[in-house]
């Protein structure tokens, strides 16, 4: 979906607000996430524009701070531990069958919008090893065969 004159005019809103302060590239930056959800290439070259910074600079941060996203993110966030507990446990295992069932490669985002499938180090859960995580929920002591399950129940949440 392309980004509509409604968001570029609240970004200028942003960026009038931080353009004089020393460092404004990430309030700026944070004000783009929360207004397009993401900060995709043609945000950043529009925020290095407007802050007379080069795209380098803007991609530099953007890519740097896990907070920022270049691509949309889905509905639900799934994310799987990858963390020493979690991966002798065999959480490796269960973030190949969610990549099967989800049909997306680590970091990307189902076509139709719903879920991005994400590896994250520790969760803090190792206890539960192997863990993953749908948004706010906690998934504990996982094994492939559980994965299509569960997905399912999101699927089925329309």
């Amino acid at each position: 979906m392309p980004n509509t004159k409604e968001q570029y005019d609240a970004l200028d809103r942003v960026i009038e607000e931080h353009i004089q302060e020393p460092g404004a590239l990430m309030p700026v930056l944070q004000g783009a996430q929360e207004i397009f959800g993401c900060v995709p290439i043609d945000v950043q070259k529009y925020i290095a524009q407007a802050l007379h910074t080069t795209l380098s600079d803007v991609y530099g941060v953007a890519t740097f701070y896990s907070q920022f996203s270049l691509q949309p993110k889905g509905e639900y966030l799934v994310s799987v531990c990858l963390g020493t507990a979690c991966y002798v446990k065999g959480s490796q295992k269960v973030l190949d069958k969610l990549s099967e069932v989800l049909n997306v490669e680590v970091g990307q985002t189902t076509a139709d919008g719903r879920f991005t499938l994400q590896a994250t180090r520790c969760l803090g859960a190792c206890g539960l090893a192997p863990v993953m995580t749908i948004n706010d929920e906690v998934y504990g002591r996982l094994t492939p065969d559980q994965i299509p399950a569960i997905i399912d129940k999101y699927r089925k949440e329309a």
